[in-house]
């Protein structure tokens, strides 16, 4: 069976955060969230659903940010 890994990049998204994941609860089989600093209660709502949440200083550059949630 394929698995669906869900990878996303954020920063002071509290506000939209859950309702994003919950409308993809049941299609995609793993969360993970890549936080580029966020200064609000972001990873406390991540927490809710995944434990893998991880910090990435923000280079300036999305590719950067992007290959190391993939990894």
């Amino acid at each position: 069976m394929i698995s669906i890994s869900l990878c996303m990049i954020v920063k002071n998204e509290e506000e939209v955060l859950a309702g994003c994941l919950d409308s993809v609860k049941g299609i995609a089989d793993e969360f993970i969230i890549v936080d580029t600093g966020s200064a609000d209660a972001t990873k406390e709502v991540a927490a809710r659903y995944t434990d893998m949440i991880y910090d990435f200083e923000w280079t300036d550059h999305f590719a950067d940010a992007r290959n190391f949630a993939f990894s």
